[in-house]
């Protein structure tokens, strides 16, 4: 009897103990297929490196992410005058970042429609308060064309293109803008500053206010985009700079690039 009942119960343990370890078996492999089935919903592990899609049209951004596996999204636009209308200008996340497969990269445009301001009138302002002027009116600062007066740096004239713009004129930011300025002989020179290690826009602006004009813009093969020309540091320029006077209005040329190798200078 109590033998029989002892097996009786060793039986009934021995099932208790199998179903235990079958629903425990179940549950790993329940977590295991869960685990699986998220990291293949969430591309667990797998990154993808984000294209570079900056001068590109739009379809050709869209087609070029999608064999990546990614999305884009125009979420703004600017109008840069140099650059083809309508082309990528800036991507997030930036090319070359890491992400998921299916990211979503946001795209900013070159505008196809510029915008329009009214040329101001700078006749009378000094040279600088008229670079103020038109940089905060989306214009830019072209030649300084210097002529006799009595007063330097008086803005004499404004021109487009050779010729007098009026004040109220619409056009296009972006545009340059030529200034007639005046030069006395007895206050006609100037010195030129050293920009080596500045960025472009940054140069140009030094360049200016020492009264200079730029003759030339010399980006090396580095320089591949407009974007890359914003980012693009002087490594070179002529004449150096110098604490020797020279005659105001003369010509500087800056030498530009993105290339580490070169960009990496003491001032």
């Amino acid at each position: 009897m109590n033998e029989e009942t002892t097996k009786k119960g060793g039986i009934k343990d021995n099932w208790i103990v199998r179903n235990l370890v079958l629903a425990a078996i179940l549950l790993v492999l329940l977590v295991a297929g869960s685990y699986a089935g998220l990291s293949i919903l969430t591309h667990h592990g797998q990154e993808l490196d984000v294209p570079d899609l900056t001068n590109m049209k739009v379809h050709e951004a869209e087609y070029t992410a999608k064999v990546e596996g990614l999305r884009t999204e125009v979420v703004d636009s600017v109008y840069i005058r140099r650059m083809g209308r309508g082309l990528v200008y800036s991507q997030n996340p930036k090319p070359g970042s890491k992400v998921k497969k299916g990211r979503k990269i946001r795209l900013t445009i070159n505008s196809v429609n510029p915008k329009k301001v009214m040329m101001p009138n700078l006749v009378g302002y000094s040279m600088r308060q008229a670079k103020a002027e038109l940089g905060s009116r989306g214009l830019v600062l072209g030649k300084l064309i210097y002529v006799s007066d009595m007063a330097t740096n008086n803005v004499l004239r404004q021109l487009l293109k050779n010729r007098e713009i009026q004040p109220g004129t619409l056009i296009e930011t972006g545009t340059a803008i030529d200034l007639a300025v005046g030069l006395n002989p007895e206050d006609n020179q100037t010195y030129v500053p050293n920009v080596i290690g500045l960025k472009y826009m940054r140069a140009v602006d030094v360049v200016h206010d020492n009264s200079l004009n730029i003759k030339s813009l010399r980006f090396d093969e580095s320089v591949k985009s407009y974007s890359d020309s914003l980012d693009a540091v002087v490594y070179r320029q002529g004449p150096e700079g110098s604490k020797a006077p020279i005659l105001i209005g003369s010509d500087v040329t800056l030498y530009l690039s993105v290339d580490p190798a070169k960009t990496i200078m003491k001032k």
